[in-house]
């Protein structure tokens, strides 16, 4: 699954430290989902988007749906 996480973090001068203390989940698990590692559970993708203000879908993006226009 591919996300948006790493600029909307950037745009916000945070760290992944920053993110992570944020979302209360380990540095290593903000590096994971930014590098397409690992895909969050629903309720820490439900937290991430509650923390930017935007819907799941505006963060990840489905490979299935990437395709189309």
């Amino acid at each position: 699954m591919r996300n948006r996480l790493k600029v909307l973090r950037a745009e916000r001068d945070w760290s992944q430290s920053d993110l992570a203390d944020r979302l209360q989940v380990s540095r290593q698990s903000v590096n994971a989902i930014e590098t397409g590692k690992y895909d969050p559970s629903l309720p820490l993708a439900f937290r991430i988007a509650e923390l930017f203000g935007l819907a799941i879908e505006e963060i990840f993006t489905s490979p299935s749906r990437e395709d189309r226009p």
